[in-house]
């Protein structure tokens, strides 16, 4: 039988070429049919095609010929450059395709089943988190004369107050934003598909009403909630802002803003929880409000030790 269309629409490695149509058509499957988040298909896919690559450069000449040497051998070299959860990232998306072939019969052992990956331990995130005053002179700065400053403040908002993904607060729809108990409610759809609602801080109401009043898309409640900005006009489009969009307004704001730290998307998530348990919140509720399934990730987004790092770090006197 003969490979489906959608193997002729891709280019594949080399080995995977030369393993037959079932082997084709097994490995398309692993990233189409068995990952649905397209984050983790890119993430796989970049760690896969790279892995068969250099098998080719060492002279494996097919996939059968893979052993844990092997993938023992380019773990070792990924450590060089790359970071512990990268590399166990890699050494992961290896495990999952070659359990994927076995159980396809393609191949007839895991070869990385065997192989560790670098030790690694973290009780804090390294995403950079602003000081409260520091996310509040960032939204006091936009600009909201205009639909893309109503657009940007809306956005950074709804990632501090709601705690939420950009991923999640960008697949939203104008529907998504709704009244419920005589406040406006925002419904998020997060990783794994986890349906998450909470109700909106005072400030994020305001700024949503703002942006879906003054843009005008609120009578348009299945189209996207973040849109681009149609070309030329000034005005919002029906297209959804892209995630790599999305980061470069956060730093283009934050740094006319004054604000030099190299923040990102996710800076507004941990912002928002750190100043949330500042002001007395449970990490318990902190985990519920973030939609974590458990208080130990929360706590990797949880920079109060910085701020008594820099006070004990100013007893050193000279």
């Amino acid at each position: 039988m003969k490979a489906p269309a959608l193997i002729g629409t891709v280019t594949l490695p080399a080995l995977v070429q030369a393993a037959g149509d079932s082997a084709r058509m097994r490995f398309v499957e692993f990233f189409t049919a068995n990952i649905r988040n397209p984050h983790t298909r890119r993430a796989y896919g970049r760690a896969v095609g790279d892995f068969l690559a250099w098998c080719e450069t060492v002279g494996v000449a097919s996939m059968a010929e893979i052993k844990p040497l092997h993938v023992s051998a380019w773990i070792e070299w990924q450590t060089q450059t790359l970071s512990a959860p990268t590399v166990k990232q890699r050494l992961a998306a290896l495990r999952h395709l070659f359990d994927w072939l076995v159980t396809g019969q393609v191949i007839p052992t895991n070869p990385a089943a065997s192989v560790r990956g670098p030790s690694h331990s973290a009780r804090q995130g390294k995403t950079p988190v602003l000081a409260p005053t520091e996310a509040r002179t960032l939204l006091d700065s936009i600009d909201v004369s205009t639909p893309i400053g109503l657009r940007d403040r809306a956005l950074i908002g709804l990632m501090v107050f709601s705690f939420a993904r950009v991923g999640a607060a960008l697949a939203m729809r104008v529907e998504d934003v709704y009244r419920q108990q005589y406040r406006l409610w925002v419904r998020l759809r997060e990783k794994g598909g986890k349906r998450h609602e909470m109700p909106c801080h005072h400030s994020l109401e305001e700024y949503l009403h703002a942006y879906l009043v003054g843009t005008g898309i609120e009578a348009d409640p299945k189209g996207p909630l973040f849109r681009t900005i149609a070309r030329g006009t000034g005005q919002l489009s029906r297209n959804p802002l892209p995630q790599a969009n999305a980061h470069a307004m956060v730093r283009r704001r934050a740094l006319a803003a004054g604000i030099e730290t190299p923040i990102g998307n996710h800076t507004f998530r941990a912002t928002g929880i750190t100043a949330y348990l500042k002001n007395g919140g449970t990490l318990e509720n902190a985990a519920a409000m973030a939609n974590h399934s458990s208080t130990r990730t929360t706590q990797l987004y949880d920079r109060r030790r910085d701020d008594i790092s820099l006070d004990e770090v100013e007893r050193i006197r000279l």
